[in-house]
């Protein structure tokens, strides 16, 4: 006897939803040459007009940085990795101005805060608050497409889609 009822599989999300709310711009006009020649990866870039940054999608906490508290790392299922990057040469601020909400190792949901941040303080510093979002290692997705050019709203919009 056979079944005419397959077993379902758990569908992945395809997409990264927005980290912050503001304007997605792609990562070619970024101010820094590391980012804007996708050195670190391709992906985007959000003007932001809140301060704090959200998970694209369900992931493990991969890479904090502890002492400056201004970047992480996040590892999807399909083994795509991202680099999660607020404010521009702010390692410089060491910490001052930021918070973390997460640690090495933790289990995240799509929408969950990761890290919050003062504007103020950052641009008093001299530095951008332009956060960059980049896929440092494509894992099992393919056909990674980038949305750029638009007003995202966190935790909502798409910026990204894969197969």
């Amino acid at each position: 006897m056979f079944s005419i009822f397959k077993k379902k599989e758990i569908e992945q999300p395809k997409e990264l939803k927005a980290i912050l709310s503001g304007q997605v711009i792609p990562l070619n006009q970024v101010p820094d040459q590391v980012f804007s020649a996708r050195i670190m990866g391709d992906g985007v870039a959000v003007e932001p007009e809140n301060c704090t940054v959200y998970a694209p999608a369900d992931s493990e906490v991969i890479a904090v940085m502890e002492d400056s508290r201004h970047a992480c790392g996040l590892k999807l299922e399909n083994g795509m990795e991202i680099l999660i990057h607020v404010g521009l040469d702010t390692v410089e601020m060491k910490g001052d101005g930021f918070e973390l909400f997460v640690k090495m190792g933790d289990q995240v949901a799509a929408g969950d805060p990761l890290i919050s941040f003062d504007p103020e303080k950052i641009q008093k510093a001299g530095h951008p608050t332009i956060t960059v979002m980049t896929v440092t290692d494509e894992g099992k997705a393919k056909n990674i497409t980038f949305h750029t050019g638009f007003h995202a709203t966190a935790k909502e919009s798409v910026l990204a889609e894969f197969q």
